[in-house]
């Protein structure tokens, strides 16, 4: 097994790096620095695998290869050259460089792009003894941020981003990213002898993510990832790690979830993603209108997405919709409510302030999770986490 070490970028959207930070601890991993949209811990490839396989909440999984400051070309050349790049990339293999500049004096991404890729080619022609690379073997993707004048360039280990999980194959207008749906149901104080309800479903992502946490489900498991095809990380590896996430799925746990949205193609959409995650047994799924959302039981969680305005087009249609679900949910007294939205005006028309708020970027839109609590639990029992 390679025991090799190095420092693992995970970049989330802005919001959830403090989810991520307590996602890395409870998978045994120290977080070594938190900023605005990223997390990074020490590692091995080991940790990369597991992490690629649990995190719900993170959108990729990045070695940093090396960190400097550089305000010109020169000295972004000079210091990426620097790096250790035969660490990782053989002589035969391919990397692509993609990233973006932000509040530096090196403001042009192309032109970065351009100096990093010549770069990291002259350090491995100069080390390997040849002239020109090939790139026809593993493909290692090279990304690069430069913030502030620093320059971070990593390796991606991911691929796709790690919000597909792969059972959402199809979506409605404007799904909830799984990350978010995933954060707001580790956020909530919801329990899984509860029952939660989304009335708002959509393509269900929401109740499909509540399904997989509760179960423990690795978000990873159904997909392809980057590192399956380097050298580094062997068979035996990817299949501990396979087997691991099959062990510890909760098989007894009974769950009492509901999905419902008011067009019959959303529900249509649900029931087939839940099935294709492995989850369909576990959600119930009906054509209802929020507006009179009723249940059956004294107490639960309602986690959803209502659309906003931007998606509806007109803010009076929204607002005017805000209003009608305040008044439904005013009868579920003893139910709690996590509701996202980029709406700031959403308390007003819900009718009733939040106990509390929570600002997450759902992509670059700005939008609040407001949290609502009915029969709020103890301390002891908070967050009800893995």
């Amino acid at each position: 097994m390679n025991n090799e070490r190095f420092e693992i970028v995970v970049p989330t959207l802005f919001g959830l790096e403090a989810m991520v930070s307590r996602e890395l601890y409870r998978l045994g991993y120290d977080t070594n620095k938190v900023e605005d949209g990223r997390v990074t811990f020490e590692g091995d490839y080991d940790a990369v695998i597991r992490t690629n396989m649990w995190l719900r909440c993170g959108e990729r999984v990045l070695i940093k290869v090396g960190e400097f400051k550089a305000e010109d070309q020169d000295g972004l050349f000079e210091g990426v050259k620097k790096l250790e790049w035969e660490r990782f990339i053989d002589k035969n293999d391919a990397f692509p460089v993609k990233g973006h500049t932000t509040r530096s004096k090196l403001a042009s991404d192309r032109s970065s792009q351009i100096t990093i890729k010549k770069a990291i080619a002259e350090r491995l022609g100069e080390r390997y003894g040849i002239q020109w690379m090939p790139e026809t073997g593993v493909t290692y993707q090279v990304q690069f941020t430069i913030i502030d004048d620093v320059v971070t360039v990593m390796i991606d280990t991911t691929g796709i981003a790690l919000h597909k999980r792969g059972y959402r194959v199809k979506s409605n207008l404007a799904p909830v990213r799984e990350t978010i749906a995933a954060a707001m149901v580790m956020i909530s104080y919801w329990k899984f002898e509860e029952p939660l309800l989304d009335p708002f479903c959509g393509s269900g992502t929401i109740p499909i993510e509540a399904a997989m946490f509760k179960r423990n489900i690795a978000p990873g498991l159904m997909r392809h990832f980057a590192f399956e095809d380097f050298p580094q990380i062997d068979a035996r590896m990817l299949q501990d790690a396979a087997e691991e996430a099959r062990d510890d799925l909760h098989r007894d746990v009974i769950l009492d979830i509901s999905a419902s949205d008011i067009d019959r193609t959303a529900v249509e959409l649900t029931a087939e993603n839940a099935r294709k995650a492995g989850v369909g047994e576990f959600i119930k799924v009906s054509q209802c209108d929020a507006r009179k959302v009723m249940a059956d039981r004294q107490g639960g969680s309602i986690i959803t997405n209502p659309p906003y305005g931007e998606r509806m087009g007109e803010l009076s249609e929204c607002r005017k919709l805000y209003h009608s679900i305040g008044r439904a949910f005013a009868e579920l007294d003893k139910w709690s409510y996590y509701i996202l939205t980029s709406h700031e005006g959403f308390e007003k028309e819900f009718g009733r302030r939040a106990d509390r708020r929570r600002k997450i970027y759902n992509g670059m839109l700005r939008c609040w999770l407001y949290q609502y609590y009915g029969n709020k639990p103890s301390k002891k029992n908070k967050g009800n986490k893995k």
